[in-house]
């Protein structure tokens, strides 16, 4: 997405993209920790908008605690945003079958006889019906994760509330007797958070979200699992090694 500062970027207000390049400033370096920033006076003439809009924009790093105010001294850096990047996307099949440690799952909802809205992969054919979870991941009482896992009801009929508390739904797979995965895809890409996302997952309206859609297919060509799995853009890391 274009940051356009002075203006608007797909229904996302000023003060968010601001956020995001003084976040991105923080990351980076450019303002570093134990730094007093320019004041609000001064990057509201560098980005041609109202101080209000500034204030505004500081008040999402100051919520997220990575800046602090002090009245006649000015704003200082207090950490950088890599210090949340704790929960990483696997991208290999052992890292798809962990679960982090310390977590805090949530079973919001459950339905019979459901179907996927979406399927993100055309492999393999949908099963005559599925089972639908609704779980949200915590650590420290702070919610990160919210996930939908269809799974065909042949094999969803095996599974328990236990199971699903403590196991990602590929491990649970994995173990199940008599069923082989053959195939799995999974599909990341950046949303912004919705009103919904915005209270589910405690974080500002248009925020980052990293979409994590994956679908397993079994030996026989059946879709057994569709998961569509949303992650807090400021705790999510993605880490691929590439050898030569």
């Amino acid at each position: 997405m274009a940051i356009n500062p002075h203006g608007t970027s797909a229904g996302v207000a000023r003060y968010n993209q601001l956020a995001t390049i003084f976040r991105r400033r923080i990351e980076s370096g450019h303002w570093a920790v134990g730094e007093r920033i320019p004041t609000v006076v001064e990057l509201a003439e560098e980005w041609s908008v109202a101080p209000a809009t500034i204030r505004q924009a500081l008040g999402l790093l100051e919520e997220a605690g990575l800046i602090e105010r002090y009245r006649a001294k000015g704003t200082f850096v207090r950490r950088r945003p890599q210090q949340d990047l704790w929960c990483e996307v696997p991208t290999d099949w052992n890292g798809l079958l962990l679960s982090p440690p310390g977590i805090e799952v949530e079973l919001l909802a459950s339905d019979v006889a459901a179907r996927p809205p979406r399927v993100e992969h055309a492999d393999g054919t949908l099963a005559p019906s599925y089972r639908h979870w609704r779980r949200r991941h915590s650590r420290d009482g702070r919610p990160y994760y919210l996930g939908d896992a269809y799974i065909a009801e042949r094999w969803a009929a095996r599974i328990t509330d236990e199971q699903l508390a403590e196991n990602t739904t590929l491990r649970i797979l994995k173990d199940m007797p008599g069923l082989r995965l053959t195939t799995v895809h999974q599909t990341l890409t950046i949303v912004m958070a919705d009103v919904e996302l915005s209270s589910e997952l405690d974080v500002p309206l248009n925020s980052p979200i990293a979409r994590l859609q994956r679908t397993a297919v079994d030996a026989d060509g059946s879709v057994v699992f569709v998961g569509d799995g949303m992650y807090r853009g400021d705790v999510v890391r993605l880490d691929i090694s590439v050898h030569a």
